[in-house]
């Protein structure tokens, strides 16, 4: 298993080895102590999520909160998707830039995404199966969002505008100029996992 810290080096990807043959393959998904120690610190996951979607669904960009804040280790278990993380914390030297990554189910790379990032996914496949684990329960009272196309993020999502379906919930997010001044977001430097 490798992990790659990426241009935002708090986002890591990790590559599994792939051990196949003619009966078909065997891959290690996720080891505790191995992930514990690439990242650096301790993440419990709680809970795992699974979602089925199908050419130009977008999902995101979401996150919630302190103290329901998330970790999310994602993965697709069939198909294609353009994943994206956005760093939302506040004073940090990648604030609001993001990373972009092609996850699908042939190489079976994951990406983990630490708290104070928003999150989101576009299915490039004809349907793509995608999974993740969280660090934290999900909380209506926390949950937030940020609009998939606010031109202060200038996020390419590989397909046409009019190909994108997104759910109503995700058509009203609002842009970063109305959510800066929430008090309750992100700051860099603090302890997230405390």
């Amino acid at each position: 298993m490798k992990f790659i810290p990426q241009t935002i080096p708090e986002i890591i990807l990790i590559e599994p080895q792939i051990h196949g043959d003619e009966r078909g393959y065997f891959v290690e998904t996720f080891r505790q102590d191995k992930f514990e120690q690439a990242i650096g610190y301790k993440v419990n996951f709680c809970q795992d999520n699974e979602s089925k979607s199908t050419k130009g669904v977008l999902r995101g960009l979401h996150f919630q909160l302190p103290p329901f804040a998330q970790s999310k280790l994602v993965r697709v278990i069939d198909g294609v998707v353009l994943d994206v993380a956005v760093d939302i914390r506040r004073g940090s030297p990648t604030y609001l830039q993001h990373v972009a990554v092609r996850l699908d189910s042939l190489n079976k790379q994951q990406l983990f995404i630490p708290r104070g990032f928003a999150h989101g996914f576009v299915v490039l496949s004809g349907i793509a199966t995608f999974a993740y684990k969280v660090d934290n329960y999900y909380s209506p009272e926390c949950d937030r969002g940020l609009a998939f196309n606010d031109p202060l993020l200038s996020i390419d999502w590989s397909l046409p505008l009019k190909q994108l379906q997104l759910s109503a919930k995700d058509q009203q997010q609002p842009g970063l100029v109305d959510i800066k001044q929430e008090s309750t977001m992100f700051d860099y430097g603090i302890n997230l996992y405390a």
